[in-house]
């Protein structure tokens, strides 16, 4: 288990929020060396504290105009490994959640157009172990963000 301190949730803070910002101005803001913060954020990346950087491209940009959300119920609950290897191998399906309720895996799909949905949810059901689907579109999408991080407390990370 490991313990971020004060100055590894203000590093946090401010990548979470840009995260394009060099890490000159991060130890700038922070008031430690740029060496010292890349050794915390790398030291966070290797802990499992931080999990990817990168890009956020609008699927609309690359002709995916919907977006729905996918709920899957197993045949048998064990078939969930060999259901999500099989998920993985969708290009479309950007998000696979395991979970506790009506559905057993709940996934993001983003599709062309409704032809397109159609096809991937037929693809989804013929999948051996899925006994059944339940798809919800969406018509927007407003808030996309990570929790927020304050640099006064003090927490425990697990790997």
């Amino acid at each position: 288990m490991e313990k971020l301190d004060g100055l590894d949730c203000k590093i946090l803070k401010i990548i979470t929020q840009n995260a394009r910002i060099p890490f000159k101005e991060v130890a700038d803001e922070c008031g430690v060396s740029r060496a010292a913060v890349h050794q915390r954020v790398q030291r966070m990346y290797d802990t499992g504290v931080i999990t990817g950087s990168g890009y956020f491209v609008n699927p609309k940009a690359l002709g995916y105009h919907l977006c729905a959300f996918v709920g899957i119920t197993l045949e048998k609950g064990n078939m969930y490994k060999s259901v999500a290897q099989s998920l993985e191998q969708i290009p479309e399906v950007v998000e696979s959640h395991y979970t506790l309720g009506s559905y057993s895996i709940l996934v993001k799909i983003y599709a062309k157009d409704d032809v397109h949905l159609m096809e991937l949810l037929s693809t989804l059901q013929e999948m051996p172990g899925i006994s059944r689907t339940e798809t919800l579109t969406t018509l927007d999408h407003r808030i996309k963000r990570t929790l927020p991080i304050k640099a006064d407390e003090k927490r425990t990370t697990t790997k």
